[in-house]
């Protein structure tokens, strides 16, 4: 079970270079609007960002879900997921197909919330104040990924570790090795088992906030890129990614799915 090296983590500031003040996380959220069954918080990007940023200075551990189209559909099947997602501290639209959906519904939230954009916001204003531990991807992309983030922003780096083990026998010893770390925020690019890993091991990880990133670890780590910048201004990055990459066909008939359920729902 490959691991990384301790070596490449950063030990702990003193204690007086690392004191933060905690801001509390707020008593109430904005009432979340119900998509398709799901309780998505209106909330923009920057507030999602102070958020994570609130629950990493704490002690109570927060999941953080960036939903889209693709998790709504696969949740109607999935007990485990749909269960992890209702458990959710934080939910915030992902897919611009969660946009759609609200409106739809007579619904109004403030905009997208990618998991890549609320990562790197994370990762800009927490700077060197913020210990944060990357969990996911091919053996090499955390490290990777680490190494960009401590030398874009200072992060201090208190943990990596790919994402190649098996969740039902190794995930306590993996939850259990985060946990040790320190860190304060987890960035978990685990694909499809990301959310359910997150919430099962909730209190091992001992992380004041953790994140489903999805492919967030490869953009970082350069092995892999975003799409051009106008398809994420008109919200057809989605299509730009499953049109190009063979890979991502099979994604397809969720989306089409993920479309049905929205025309047959009305507010």
């Amino acid at each position: 079970m490959p691991r990384s090296d301790p070596s490449g983590s950063d030990p702990p500031p003193p204690a007086a270079a690392s004191a933060v003040e905690p801001i509390p996380w707020p008593a109430a959220l904005p009432a979340p609007r119900d998509v398709l069954g799901h309780a998505v918080h209106p909330i923009d990007l920057d507030g999602a960002a102070d958020l994570v940023l609130r629950a990493s200075r704490g002690t109570t551990p927060r999941l953080v879900v960036t939903l889209n189209p693709e998790i709504v559909v696969r949740a109607r099947s999935e007990a485990r997921l749909r269960a992890a997602l209702e458990r959710a501290d934080l939910t915030v639209a992902d897919g611009i197909g969660l946009l759609w959906a609200a409106r739809r519904a007579g619904l109004r939230l403030p905009g997208r919330v990618p998991g890549v954009e609320l990562a790197t916001a994370c990762l800009t204003r927490g700077g060197g104040e913020l210990s944060v531990y990357f969990l996911g991807g091919r053996p090499g992309v955390a490290e990777a990924a680490a190494e960009e983030a401590r030398r874009r922003w200072g992060t201090r780096v208190a943990g990596t570790r790919d994402g190649y083990f098996d969740h039902e026998r190794d995930g306590a010893a993996v939850a259990n090795e985060v946990g040790r770390s320190g860190a304060q925020l987890l960035l978990a690019g685990l694909g499809e088992r990301q959310e359910v890993f997150l919430d099962a091991h909730r209190d091992a990880l001992a992380v004041g906030a953790m994140i489903g990133v999805g492919g967030t670890l490869d953009v970082l780590a350069g092995v892999a890129r975003r799409t051009p910048a106008w398809t994420r201004r008109w919200g057809v990055e989605w299509a730009w990614r499953v049109g190009f990459d063979p890979r991502r066909w099979h994604r397809v008939p969720r989306l089409l799915r993920f479309v049905g359920l929205a025309l047959r729902r009305r507010g």
